[in-house]
């Protein structure tokens, strides 16, 4: 039988273990642009341990798939912070796991979210995570990473069995 994980509505509380749900309102804000605006300084732990890696600014588009949906790997940024911010999307899916003492993914600590339009994510260093997934329709993202070309960019993590994400409650639901 394959395992299975059911997603759960993104909040700061219930990601705060592998990063920052980057959004305005969660912390205190200032005025800007002469009172036009709201300023939510320090939204994300980014952060870079690599010297020769310099941060990347990447715009991807994903194209929406259906849940279920197999998990067949995870990934890494061991020397990276790695923040997504939606541009245009309905909804998507954020996949992570704990690390076990020997550097892999603890599986047993997998958990699953459904993100909404106006919530961003940031990764901590070195957290395992599924790579990002657009749920309802195709979706932009911004992304930040601080890369060098290396290997140590991204490590890869192949599942020996799929583990299914099932039943994401939306969260206008």
């Amino acid at each position: 039988m394959t395992p299975e994980i059911l997603a759960e509505p993104l909040s700061a509380e219930r990601f705060a273990p592998f990063g920052d749900v980057i959004s305005a309102g969660l912390k205190q804000g200032k005025d800007a642009n002469q009172g036009h605006a709201v300023r939510f300084d320090w939204a994300a732990r980014l952060e870079s341990s690599r010297p020769t890696a310099k941060p990347n600014l990447v715009v991807a588009r994903c194209v929406p798939q259906a849940l279920p949906l197999a998990l067949k790997l995870l990934e890494q940024h061991p020397g990276s912070s790695q923040a997504f911010m939606p541009m245009s999307c309905s909804s998507y899916l954020v996949v992570v796991a704990p690390t076990l003492p020997d550097a892999s993914p603890d599986l047993q600590g997998l958990r699953a979210f459904t993100c909404s339009p106006g919530q961003g994510i940031n990764y901590l260093r070195g957290v395992w995570h599924h790579p990002i997934v657009a749920l309802d329709t195709l979706a932009e993202f911004a992304m930040l990473v601080w890369e060098d070309g290396s290997a140590g960019d991204c490590v890869e993590h192949w599942l020996d069995q799929s583990i299914m994400v099932v039943g994401a409650r939306r969260l206008d639901a």
